[in-house]
């Protein structure tokens, strides 16, 4: 299956000045373009996992998605106009200078990859997971185990965790 190329971004971001956290992905899936919402594909752990390690008081569905905000969180990808598998995707999509410009105008805390790869993609250098030395304007950096289903052999839960609470102490 090929990447899906759109002119405007598949999912919108999901931004305001002053969060508190913001989730960062490669780009949707084809069942999140489909449905037009982050993290809509079954099987993905992502909206059980906010739930799980205390970042939202329930677990929500893909299509509300924008409550994040009310939450001071939000969501966005590093390539936002093809859809399908990291291994699927043009590299020339990925718009690392504009995720790092609307970063700077949003001025989160803390900015959660939501893999390797898309912490990878946006560093430039091969990550672990947890906390990165480096920092965008003045947010901390993380790279997270991914939530797909793909990717449930490598799921860990701690470094979520480890992020739920830096976003604990970084409410604003």
């Amino acid at each position: 299956m090929s990447p899906r190329p759109a002119r405007r971004p598949i999912v919108p971001d999901l931004l305001a000045p002053g969060l508190r956290l913001v989730f960062c992905g490669t780009a949707p899936s084809t069942a999140s373009a489909a449905a037009r919402a982050y993290y809509a594909k079954p099987g993905n752990r992502f909206w059980k996992t906010l739930h799980e390690v205390g970042l939202t008081p329930r677990r929500f569905a893909p299509a509300e998605y924008p409550a994040l905000l009310a939450l001071g969180i939000g969501l966005t990808d590093l390539n936002k106009v093809q859809s399908g598998n990291d291994d699927e995707l043009d590299p020339r999509a990925f718009d690392c200078a504009g995720f790092a410009a609307k970063m700077q105008r949003a001025g989160p805390a803390l900015i959660a990859f939501t893999s390797k790869t898309a912490g990878a993609r946006y560093l430039g250098h091969a990550v672990a997971y947890g906390e990165q030395p480096e920092r965008l304007g003045g947010a901390r950096l993380f790279v997270l185990p991914s939530t797909s289903g793909q990717a449930v052999r490598y799921f860990d839960l701690g470094p979520w965790r480890a992020l739920a609470q830096a976003a604990g102490s970084a409410r604003r």
